[in-house]
């Protein structure tokens, strides 16, 4: 049993990169960091499986803004590089929650750096910036909705609201960080603001082909296919009904138990395999301070 623990704990770090050296996770004393443990956002950054699921609803719903898609299809090379944006995207995300304060604000600035790079036209000639405010926004509210809805449905159904509220709340400080404007911290301000974007949304043949690249990646090793497979149907299960519509990602309303049984099934034997990851060791790094 301890090889099975051992290898499934090998290749998750492997895909999302933990342990690498490319981030610092060690916080000098009386540094909690931006959040701290008593965070919300601690609380649900903590669990692979729900971030994963999430992580998939997030890009799937990015990529329907045009502006959004055409940053990825003309700056990079997302059919042969899924891997490392994962791994990117998951350091960013464990570096800015769990990291000192100077790490997470190292690690946004570098962002903020490669976004000065991202620019172009799009098709119909307009052009567009990574660094557009409201650009930064709609990136923001797409994962972190996605990252609640995935925590609400996968790990913790009885969340309440007023800590819903107070989870988008502490994430919008990095979003502004990075220069989003207008950021929505409560579950309505989020759901009025869908709505008042769905009517710039478009999915076309580079929507449909980046989606594909998405949906059909190869497994990161045989050990994990079967855990990805469910992650991935996990992750579409909780795209909004609009976002679901436009992607022809909709799923039969029978499926949606068996996909939330899986989901558990995996995330009892990742939360068994996981015994060390940036959400463990931050947590013991706090109570031996």
């Amino acid at each position: 049993m301890g090889d099975i623990r051992s290898t499934i704990q090998q290749q998750v770090h492997r895909m999302v990169g933990f342990g690498d050296g490319a981030v610092d996770l060690t916080r000098p004393a009386g540094d909690p960091g931006l959040f701290g443990p008593d965070s919300l956002t601690w609380r649900v950054h903590g669990d692979f499986t729900a971030m994963m699921a999430g992580g998939i609803a997030s890009l799937l719903i990015q990529m329907l803004h045009p502006a959004a898609l055409a940053g990825v299809w003309d700056h990079s090379n997302f059919r042969r590089d899924m891997t490392g944006r994962l791994k990117r995207t998951a350091q960013f995300i464990s570096g800015t929650t769990y990291g000192s304060t100077a790490t997470a604000e190292a690690l946004i600035a570098r962002v903020r750096r490669i976004h000065d790079r991202v620019q172009g036209l799009l098709a119909d000639g307009t052009p567009y910036s990574a660094n557009d405010p409201d650009l930064l926004t709609w990136v923001h509210v797409a994962e972190v909705s996605s990252f609640l809805a995935a925590h609400r449905r996968y790990r913790e159904p009885g969340m309440s609201d007023a800590d819903a509220d107070r989870y988008l709340a502490e994430m919008a400080q990095v979003a502004r960080r990075l220069g989003a404007v207008d950021v929505p911290v409560t579950v309505s301000g989020v759901e009025s603001y869908f709505t008042a974007v769905r009517p710039t949304l478009r999915v076309d043949a580079r929507t449909r082909s980046v989606a594909r690249a998405l949906i059909a990646q190869q497994p990161h090793s045989l050990a994990l296919a079967p855990m990805q497979a469910l992650m991935m149907e996990g992750g579409i299960a909780l795209l909004p009904p609009w976002a679901a519509r436009l992607h022809g990602l909709e799923r039969p309303g029978g499926a949606r138990p068996a996909i939330r049984a899986g989901m558990a099934g995996v995330g009892s034997l990742l939360r068994w395999a996981l015994t060390d990851g940036s959400a463990k060791r931050a947590a013991r790094e706090s109570r031996a301070a």
